[in-house]
This record gives structure tokens, sequence and C-alpha cells, in this order.
């Protein structure tokens, strides 16, 4: 697998085939980068590109297009503030609606005609005597399964911008497991988030190792085809029943010609997910005892096997791990060609996988969930602030951490869309983005009416705004014990957002420039 942080050290210096000066530079067109462009565009700020390595917008929405793909949040909630009049088909909108929402709102927006497509972000450096990010970008071509190469024919330019806005997402860089002996599997093997398309399941012998978010969708949509499946699960999710329906014609025809009907719809479904912040996010545990007895009694209505049961039954808080929502997962997982092998993994070879009771599962196909690198995205290590190092080992030597999760001190006019302290276990994601990007424009135009070339965020700033949230986090249900893709290496949350949503939109609201050391 290709990524930026691979590929960057045998290009730390290429020929440069020509500079290009912009006022803003957006790294990565998803949702971040196209609710940035589409900001830029509304505050009069045109002078702007946004580099994307793929072919087409859409980010996490492009690449994880695996069987069953769809959002866990409703589709009128999981859709930009800007543009609600998209016709949603159904109540939880599958991956190939969000990504045609994606491409819709880049045109609607006029953000399409700003996008580099096919350009790789290989480095990105702080001059501070200029007071300019110097990004180097490279040609690459995008093979089939969505993984990047160097294009020989590609023109290595050079970027000069006076502000940097990093919208690589945290769901993009696949995490392949550290597992003895995967990289000799003799038959097909891929992630799920570079499905390979072109591999048949029919009648074959596959395995999935993971069983979150992803997994959950993959599996029922699989398990009709296949031969064989065994389900390799080292934690079990709760689980909870998935209210999706197709809206129908007439519902349809009213969401759209009955004026604010759809932000109607989008407020109540804000405020029922904004139900389950106390209980994420304080020591009231009991206040998702609700939702706990509905998980719990639609895995002993769907699982009648004591035995699978057990093993399909959390120990820990529930939101501990990302709650999950399906009404086909336990089914699936109950019928009688599927295998939930929870005794770990002690080895892959050619055409088995061994467990570690000794269990040899011969197997063809092997299809891989275990997430992302969410709080060590390989991009990090590409971004070099004020003093030479990476925004990588910054945070390995002080900890992740940003203001309102946007700014970093050391990192001056640069902002990390989905940064620390900002991801949600109960809501939508772009509520969030949303308030990084308006506090991001209103910085720039504060800039622009003062002269100001440089605003970086002070220590102090920074170190008061994260002491709260690092008060909060032990109250939370993130550090109750389970294994997630909340945590960092060292067992802390800093991917998080320990309050609620409202909390973030109302500090995002307005610049603060007394946070921050401007010239």
């Amino acid at each position: 697998m290709t990524t930026a942080a691979t590929t960057s050290a045998a290009t730390a210096h290429p020929a440069v085939d020509e500079t290009r000066e912009r006022e803003v530079l957006v790294i990565g067109a998803g949702f971040s980068g196209l609710i940035a462009g589409a900001a830029l565009m509304r505050a009069g700020i045109d002078d702007f590109t946004i580099i994307e390595r793929s072919d087409s917008v859409g980010g996490t929405w492009r690449d994880n297009s695996y069987p069953g793909a769809a959002c866990d949040v409703p589709s009128h909630l999981y859709s930009l503030s800007h543009r609600q009049d998209f016709d949603w088909s159904r109540s939880f909108a599958t991956q190939p609606e969000i990504h045609s929402y994606q491409l819709s709102a880049a045109v609607a927006d006029g953000v399409h005609p700003h996008i580099s497509f096919r350009t790789e972000m290989t480095d990105a450096t702080w001059n501070d005597a200029e007071a300019v990010w110097e990004v180097s970008t490279r040609g690459v071509r995008v093979l089939d399964d969505g993984n990047v190469v160097p294009d020989p024919e590609g023109r290595t330019i050079r970027w000069r911008a006076g502000e940097l806005i990093l919208g690589v997402g945290a769901l993009c860089e696949p995490r392949m497991p550290d597992i003895p002996g995967i990289g000799d599997f003799a038959g097909e093997i891929f992630h799920s988030a570079r499905w390979d398309h072109s591999v048949s399941l029919a009648g074959k012998r596959v395995a999935v190792i993971g069983t979150g978010a992803s997994a959950i969708q993959v599996i029922p949509a699989i398990v009709d085809q296949v031969a064989s499946l065994d389900v390799y699960q080292r934690t079990p999710p709760y689980v909870i029943p998935r209210f999706d329906r197709p809206y129908t014609g007439v519902e349809r025809g009213l969401l759209a010609k009955v004026p604010g009907l759809r932000r109607v719809v989008r407020a109540q479904d804000w405020f029922f997910r904004e139900l389950q912040v106390p209980g994420l996010t304080t020591t009231a545990e009991w206040a998702l005892d609700p939702v706990k007895m509905v998980s719990l009694a639609m895995l002993r209505a769907q699982v009648r096997d004591k035995d699978t049961r057990a093993k399909l039954t959390p120990d820990y808080r529930l939101g501990c791990k990302r709650m999950l929502i399906s009404n086909t997962y336990y089914p699936a997982i109950a019928r009688e060609h599927v295998d939930l092998v929870t005794a770990g993994i002690d080895e892959v070879r050619a055409h088995s996988i061994v467990d570690r009771d000794g269990v040899e599962r011969e197997i063809d196909v092997l299809i891989v969930c275990t997430g992302f690198n969410v709080t060590d995205s390989p991009a990090f290590e590409l971004i070099h602030g004020v003093e030479g190092i990476s925004l990588a080992e910054t945070w390995r030597r002080d900890g992740m951490a940003a203001y309102k999760g946007t700014t970093v001190h050391g990192f001056p006019n640069m902002n990390v869309m989905f940064g620390p302290a900002t991801g949600l276990g109960h809501s939508s994601m772009l509520l969030m983005i949303e308030g990084q990007v308006n506090y991001v424009v209103r910085k720039l135009r504060w800039r622009r009416r003062r002269g100001a070339a440089v605003a970086d965020v002070t220590a102090e700033a920074q170190e008061g705004y994260n002491a709260e949230l690092r008060a909060r986090l032990p109250k939370t249900a993130w550090v109750a014990g389970c294994n997630s893709w909340y945590l960092d290496d060292q067992g802390n949350a800093p991917a998080v957002w320990p309050f609620s949503t409202v909390k973030f939109r109302g500090l995002t609201r307005r610049f603060d420039p007394g946070a921050y050391a401007t010239r």
C-alpha cells in the first residue's frame, strides 16, 4: 500500500517543475476539504486550491465502497448545513448516495474548479522568514484498488500558501494488523477500505478480521455468497437496531416542497442523538441503560445459541467503543456456515489462519476490517513547523493536542480538520468540521483586516484549553477500559470531544486573537 508517508522519503528534494502561490491551500477533498472550500467561497476568498491525491472528491466515502457500506448517522444530519436540498432516498444513506451528494455539492458550491486532482503532498514546511507554508506535491496515478503510485509524467509543484488547512481525514489511511505471516498469505487479501471488486466471493472460504463498524456491514452483505465465513473477533461491540427504511414517494415530495421540513427532520435527528451525551461524557453511565437493554434484548432474540451469544456479549461500559447499528449482523453471525472465533490469531499461513488455541482454518480470501490510523495519520509526518520537526513528532513528544481541535502551537497559519478532541461517539462529524471551518474563516478575515501575516496559537492558550479536556476525560466512557480507535498507544483518548456539539459550535463561533501571537 502506497501512502504519502512511505513515499515521501525518496522525494525529499524533488526537482520542481513550477511554483504556485495561493492565499489558502487545502489538503484533501473529502468532507473537510469540501466544507472548507465552500466556506472560503462564501467568504469571498477565492485564491485557494484543494490538493487531492485521488481522481474524485469524497475521501472516506469514495474509498469505502465495500458491500453494505452505509452511514450510521441519519441522512439529513449527515449532510452540510448550507446544503439541505438533496433528495435522500432513505433515512440512513448508503455509500454510493453519500458520494453522489459530495459530487453534487462540490459543483453546486463552485468548489470543483479549485481542486487539483491526482496531486499528492510529499512535504509541507513553514518558512518563518517569509511567513508562508511551502508545500511540495507530485502527480500520481490512481490504481483500481484506490491506492496511488507516482506518475512519471506528473508535475512536481511547490506551493507557497499563507494559510494551510489539513483535511486529510481520520478514516482515510487503512491500518493493517501486525500479525505474523500476514504478508505471506497466498490467497486474495484486502482491507475493507480498499475493497477489490474484481474478486468474486461466490463459493469461497472467507475470513474477516475485525468486528467494528465496517465489519458489521460487510458480513451480512457477503454471508449468502460465501461457502464458509470465519469471523475473528477481539472484542464484541454493542449493536443496536438500525431504524432505516426507504422514504416513500409522498415523504420525498413533502421534504422537497414543504419549506424548512428537511431542517425540522435534521433538528429532530440531532436532538435524539444529543441525548446520549450525558451517558458518554459523564459518570452517569445509567443514562444509557435503556440503549444497553435494547442492544442485549436484540442479541437474545436474534442469536439462540448460548455459546455464540456469550461470545457476542460485551463486558464493558456502553460507549467505550463506538455503538454500532445493524439489524442483520447478529442473524448473519448465527448462520450455520459462519464461525465466530474469539481465541485470537497466532499466525497467518499461505492458505489458512491458525488461532491461539492451535486450530487451523483454511481460507481462500482474507478481508481485513481493522480500522484506520486515526491518531497517527502518515500525513502528520509530512508537516514541519517552526522548529523544523514534524507534527507527528511534536505530538509524540508533547502529546496529541490542539487549540479548539484546530490550531497547534509552533505551526503558524495551519489548521487541522478533525483534529485532536473533535471526534464524536454519537452524532455527525460534519457538525464539528463546520465549526472548525467557521473558526478558520474568521481567523482569515481577522488577519486580512489587521494585515497580520502570522497567527500562532500560544502554548499557554493551548495548554489551558486542553487542561479542561484532560480533566473531563476520566469521567467519560471512552477511557472505561476497552480498546478502541478513540485511544492512542498510551491509552489516552486525545481524539474525542467530551462535551456536547453545542458547546463546540459555541467555542468556534468567533475567532479569539488574544490566544495567538500575531505579527
